[in-house]
């Protein structure tokens, strides 16, 4: 809000005109938004009738008249660009086709909205250091407006196709859920027809059952049975609000899902509170014809000490244990991987092999450090790893590749957001790169294939068939004796690899 002699400049959005006017209170009052009109009933005893002193200022489309991003073009991809050329892409040819299918199809770039647009650079031991203009206003929902316009704008120059979002990051939390759904609903009718107009579509929603105090002790695995009520009710409407914005998943994190105390914890009936919180979902899902896939995300701790989404073979584990593998896929993030104790590609390269790979929240950590950092993935190395597994299963849709990532605190400028997406995005680019030219000429593929040879025939075959016994294996020892040592070749497969970076 800016003062002025005469009045306090507002903005509204003409839902009508779908346009965002400037009108000045009270000095020239427009006599079409809220404000206005309470203040004239507080005049005029209520009357509607304005007369012809209200003035209509011109109104000015939004998308034309603000840009937060000034001076920053589309982002083109320049083949000879030079070092020192950041706000370009050197690698990332959305059009350039390997193995029959666009660069652009096998990666599905997504941005996420929460790191992105609401981030502040804030952190446990600091505070604000990036000031944004999107989030200078006098309300909250003002604000959120000119959030989700400023990430469209934002999406359009950076030419990515996909965005992700939390129910609460797109509008702010109201005094009851009938405010906060009201919220949500006018903030989704501004963002249904941003996508329109652009044809960004969303890649995945999910709730934020973790950051109100009411979720300190679980969503689904509340001890209190009317907090799991709140958390089915928000989640209702946030299964409402994927199928308002045509979302191809819906995933499910659970930050406060698990303990930090096993003595106050009655562990199974959480676990089973948990499934079905899931099945209620999957009906819910059926019941308003909701098609997209659903999605658990897995993460060892932090908030909670212990998760029970702890990784990949946990969440597979447990969707096997309750039934529900058929209705579940899962969304890997590499730094939850690291904080479990695996390699990067672990998880991603587990739940392929189980046909569990959904999505990626493509992103990094500090493995020197034991908490989640969300840094923008720059090592071509882990790059390589994952879009080897992704190709090898034929791609990622209806999933793709989401930047669960942040600017560094100290990464204030609005133009580090731009190189940070581009550097990630050619990181994945040189990354499918070497994935296609590892896959195409098979050296590695050979070298393995050749490791389990002793499987394709004889005793092995019969272990590959599941029709061995141990007596027979016992008999074959007896027959041939000790086996022989074979070397595992790990130097030779590391520099075959390297060869492609």
């Amino acid at each position: 809000m800016l003062s002025s002699t005469t009045g306090i400049k507002k903005y509204y959005f003409d839902k009508n005109k779908k346009l965002l006017v400037f009108c000045w209170i009270p000095a020239t009052p427009c006599g079409r938004c809220d404000d206005c009109i309470a203040f004239f009933r507080s005049k005029r005893s209520g009357s509607d009738d304005f007369g012809p002193d209200l003035k209509l200022l011109k109104p000015i489309e939004m998308a034309t008249e603000t840009q937060f991003f000034a001076g920053i073009p589309k982002i083109p991809y320049v083949l000879d660009a030079e070092g020192g050329d950041v706000l370009c892409f050197k690698h990332y040819n959305a059009e350039e086709v390997l193995m029959g299918r666009r660069m652009e199809d096998w990666l599905r770039f997504s941005v996420c909205y929460w790191h992105t647009f609401c981030g502040t650079g804030a952190d446990p031991f600091g505070l604000q250091t990036q000031r944004r203009p999107w989030n200078e206003g006098t309300t909250p929902m003002e604000c959120a407006k000119k959030r989700l316009h400023a990430a469209f704008e934002f999406f359009n120059k950076l030419g990515v196709k996909y965005y992700t979002l939390h129910d609460r990051d797109l509008s702010p939390e109201g005094m009851t859920l009938d405010e906060t759904n009201r919220n949500l609903d006018e903030m989704t009718d501004l963002a249904l027809e941003l996508q329109n107009k652009t044809g960004v579509k969303v890649l995945w929603v999910t709730c934020n059952l973790f950051a109100h105090s009411r979720y300190m002790n679980g969503a689904a695995t509340n001890p209190d049975s009317h907090v799991f009520a709140y958390a089915g009710a928000q989640l209702k409407k946030g299964l409402d609000v994927a199928k308002k914005l045509g979302a191809e998943n819906f995933v499910f994190w659970g930050g406060r899902e698990g303990y930090n105390s096993i003595l106050n914890t009655n562990v199974a009936a959480e676990l089973k509170h948990m499934a079905n919180f899931f099945k209620m979902a999957i009906k819910y899902k059926e019941k308003i014809g909701l098609q997209c896939q659903f999605l658990i995300e897995p993460k060892p701790k932090e908030p909670c000490k212990h998760q029970y989404d702890y990784d990949a073979m946990s969440v597979i584990g447990f969707l096997k244990h309750f039934g529900l593998e058929g209705d579940f896929k899962l969304n890997i993030e590499p730094n939850h991987t690291t904080l479990a104790g695996h390699s990067y590609e672990h998880d991603v390269v587990m739940a392929s092999v189980f046909g569990m790979l959904g999505s990626v929240d493509s992103n990094t950590g500090s493995p020197d450090l034991g908490w989640d950092t969300d840094q923008f993935p720059m090592d071509i190395r882990n790059t390589t790893m994952v879009m080897k597994t992704v190709v090898e299963q034929g791609g990622l849709q209806p999933g793709g590749l989401n930047f669960d990532a942040k600017v560094r605190r100290e990464s204030t400028d609005l133009e580090d957001l731009f190189i940070a997406h581009i550097g990630a995005m050619d990181a994945f680019a040189r990354g499918l790169r070497n994935a296609v030219s590892i896959i195409e000429e098979g050296v590695i593929a050979s070298m393995v294939k050749e490791r389990y040879m002793s499987f394709s025939r004889g005793i092995g075959q019969k272990v590959e068939d599941g029709t061995a016994s141990l007596e027979e294996l016992e008999d074959y020892v007896i027959q041939n004796g000790e086996a022989k040592v074979t070397s595992g070749k790990q130097e030779k497969y590391e520099t075959v690899f390297n060869h492609y970076m």
